[in-house]
């Protein structure tokens, strides 16, 4: 990200949320996504569809012309299309930058480090759909554009998107490496946390990620990782464990809430980000399986409909030179 001289302003702090789509599936990537605004400190206690009420709206209706942010599971159902989350990553992306012409380029913004491992799957090679797909691109840009200058007039903007995208043979990868699936989604959820640091460095922080699962206990992990820094404990518990972590380069203030996506603006943004990726990229694998056998209904890839495919492609994968490790998430 190129240097913003805001970065060491010390009359706005970085609020930032994360949340993952595709944990659960067997087929298609896990993506785990952030996205930053920054805001006066003023704002810090308020409730950002409150604060950016001008321009964004927790509601889902046809007619309201602002940015609809809400958790990814109420703004997408598989049968009613992807218009309204498509609307609504695609106009803060344009908030922050200027919008990609194709599903390649909107990876690169997001996830330039992807595309190595993305292109080890024959289904991921050609990333060069149109975007917007399915909403219109005249009435995001201009949703985009008034999210953006109702930050500015309160002196914040948005701040970045990112994503870690681990498709289907890299995901296996490292679930074989830990042993565990959960230990691979925390250590995508702190590679973003390190990407916000270096993107904003010498900054204060505050940072909402999704609960993950059961899990009430993230300090050793937050220490083992950033192990230049004190950490705090402020709660453990069902609902919230929360944490402060104090370094000569700002204060990180890092709390996983269950039912993130409901409290907070930055993290129902993440949650839509990752499905919208996902989702995408599902696109791209039923449209490659289905070019090359033609009777395949498309999947979502979750756990008993991706069954069912795995069942139509299997005598396939010889012929298609596609190894099951390539296809099947394994846990």
């Amino acid at each position: 990200m190129p240097h913003d001289a805001r970065m060491g302003r010390t009359d706005t702090t970085i609020i930032a949320g994360i949340d993952e789509a595709g944990y659960g599936p067997l087929l298609g990537p896990l993506v785990v996504s952030a996205a930053a605004i920054e805001v006066p400190n003023a704002a810090l206690d308020q409730c950002l569809w409150t604060f950016l009420h001008g321009s964004v709206t927790q509601k889902i209706s046809t007619r309201d012309k602002r940015l609809a942010i809400a958790d990814s599971k109420r703004l997408y159902q598989r049968q009613e299309g992807l218009e309204r989350l498509e609307r609504g990553v695609l106009g803060a992306l344009h908030a922050w930058q200027a919008l990609p012409d194709c599903l390649g380029d909107y990876v690169g913004a997001i996830a330039p480090e992807a595309a190595w491992a993305l292109g080890a799957h024959p289904w991921y090679q050609d990333l060069s759909m149109q975007i917007p797909s399915a909403c219109d691109a005249g009435g995001l840009r201009i949703a985009g554009v008034r999210l953006r200058n109702d930050l500015e007039a309160a002196g914040g903007r948005v701040a970045g998107m990112w994503s870690e995208i681990l498709p289907e043979e890299k995901y296996n990868r490292m679930v074989k490496g830990t042993d565990n699936k959960a230990v691979v989604l925390l250590g995508l959820t702190l590679r973003l946390v390190q990407r916000m640091a270096d993107a904003f460095p010498n900054r204060d922080i505050v940072i909402h990620v999704d609960k993950q699962g059961a899990r009430d206990h993230y300090a050793r992990d937050l220490l083992r990782s950033f192990d230049g820094r004190q950490l705090r404990v402020i709660e453990e518990g069902a609902d919230c464990s929360a944490y402060e972590l104090t370094g000569r380069a700002g204060t990180w203030r890092i709390s996983f809430r269950k039912g993130g996506e409901d409290k907070s603006l930055v993290t129902a943004l993440a949650s839509m980000i990752s499905k919208y990726t996902r989702e995408m990229l599902m696109g791209c694998f039923n449209r490659w399986w289905n070019e090359r056998v033609p009777t395949l209904t498309p999947t979502a890839g979750y756990y008993t409909d991706g069954m069912r495919f795995l069942n139509d492609v299997s005598p396939h994968l010889a012929r298609l030179g596609v190894r099951r490790d390539q296809l099947v998430r394994e846990r």
